[in-house]
């Protein structure tokens, strides 16, 4: 890459010259092991020894550092809707990979539906290329492919989808990166085999999801922003009494959906994906089904979710129950927000990591290179408090200090005083209850409070 290294050096007077020189891209400067004039001939050649095995090491630091930059300043690019780089932009002309790699904390997220055959072997292999990486996060295989997010320091990040990349099952994996600024996201390391890559009742080992014909067409985040225009404009002309043929869901999360979603989205009345079934007509959800009577061969269905895995299975499932124009954006929220900023997109974003939610500005690649404190957003005006129903001014969700409740939920700060933490009156006097935490940062463990906890109720 130019502009990162200099060009190779060619060594010039090494006789009995008392000055070694080299030349650099056609200029001459001071070799920066120039030898002293040798008193002996043995004390010359160990001098000579010890200027050789310094160039050689100095050159292979070069190659290695050159490697690397070239890796760092990768860009996305798209070539037949096939992702080559990750969103990472650096100066190429100078690369101060140094402090930038070991300094710098990023959260990554992937997944891929591909035939793994040894899917416990494909763990084991995994398992050995991470050992003394400081790699923490959920990384789930199974037969169906990979599924996986986690945090670590920047180098060891990127080595890991470097390495993956390196097999051709996984060379055109999505990859999103985005800023960690307290260093890792995530308490440990979970690689291992699952049965789902995501969870849904019944599982979904039985989904034809390695078929991408069964899964919706994926859309990149330009395309999707065109749709978004054309939705909402139809929102619009339907309430005037006209027919709507095109519906945009969003098959997150409840409280996914409370913080931040597309105008003009709907969403099942279910607090968890897990548990959704719009779209299968069953007489309990009907009612709060979006596609409820929706023509299958007529209607655009539109689905969206943080990443894009649910999509891809839900689609399955509408597709097996005869739904023909299915669509998702590929790379979901966060890889729109990276693209296209937050256009149509009100809110921020949910993210299943400590930070819990993040603005849209926390995807851009230059908060990436050049990471900032984004703030969250505020003057919102659709985000609620769980208890009072007044209006919340920061979307991060917190746990109920009932350790047995542990709802995650949004809260005002006075609702946080006046509860103790928790979600309701009732879970305030619970058995095994965790102290206030100020801001909006997760709990821990229960242990890490019980001993506290029982010592405090001892000298009370």
């Amino acid at each position: 890459m130019r502009g990162c290294f200099p060009a190779p050096a060619v060594i010039s007077g090494a006789g009995s010259s008392t000055m070694t020189q080299i030349v650099l891209g056609g200029r001459r400067k001071k070799d920066p092991f120039e030898l002293p004039v040798c008193s002996s001939t043995s004390t010359c050649f160990a001098l000579l020894i010890h200027k050789e095995h310094n160039q050689q090491s100095q050159i292979q630091r070069q190659r290695q550092r050159r490697r690397e930059c070239v890796w760092l300043s990768e860009r996305r690019k798209w070539k037949g809707g096939r992702s080559v780089g990750v969103a990472l932009q650096v100066q190429q002309q100078q690369c101060t990979y140094e402090s930038r790699e070991d300094k710098e904390w990023v959260v990554v997220n992937f997944y891929h539906f591909v035939f793994i055959k040894d899917a416990e072997a494909e763990v084991a292999k995994h398992l050995s290329f991470l050992e003394g990486r400081d790699i923490r996060g959920r990384i789930y295989v199974n037969q169906q492919g990979i599924n996986a997010q986690y945090s670590g320091p920047l180098r060891d990040a990127l080595a890991y989808v470097e390495w993956l990349r390196g097999d051709e099952r996984f060379s055109d994996i999505l990859v999103q990166i985005s800023a960690a600024l307290n260093g890792h996201a995530f308490p440990k390391l979970k690689l291992r085999y699952k049965p789902s890559l995501v969870q849904l009742e019944g599982g979904i080992s039985h989904l034809p999801l390695l078929d991408p014909s069964m899964r919706a067409t994926p859309l990149t985040p330009s395309e999707w922003r065109k749709r978004l225009e054309a939705v909402n404009t139809t929102t619009e002309a339907s309430n005037k009494d006209l027919k709507t043929n095109q519906i945009l869901l969003d098959v997150r999360n409840g409280y996914e959906w409370d913080i931040g979603h597309f105008n003009g989205a709907r969403r099942p009345d279910v607090d968890c994906f897990r548990s959704t079934s719009f779209g299968l007509f069953q007489p309990e959800v009907i009612a709060a089904d979006p596609l409820e009577n929706v023509d299958k061969e007529k209607t655009d269905i539109l689905m969206y979710c943080t990443g894009g895995i649910r999509c891809d299975v839900y689609s399955t499932i509408l597709r097996q129950q005869g739904f023909q124009n299915l669509y998702t954006l590929k790379g979901g929220v966060s890889h729109y927000l990276e693209n296209e900023g937050p256009v149509q997109w009100v809110g921020n974003l949910f993210v299943f990591d400590s930070r819990l939610s993040l603005p849209p500005p926390a995807y851009k690649p230059e908060a990436i290179t050049k990471p900032n404190r984004h703030e969250v957003s505020k003057n919102n005006t659709f985000a609620q408090c769980y208890i009072c129903s007044l209006q919340v001014c920061e979307l991060r969700h917190r746990n109920c200090a009932n350790l047995d409740c542990n709802l995650l939920y949004l809260c005002c700060m006075n609702c946080v005083k006046d509860l103790r933490g928790c979600c309701c009156l009732e879970c305030t006097g619970a058995p095994r209850l965790r102290p206030v935490l100020p801001g909006f940062q997760r709990y821990k463990k229960w242990h890490t409070y019980r001993d506290t906890i029982s010592q405090s109720k001892l000298t009370t």
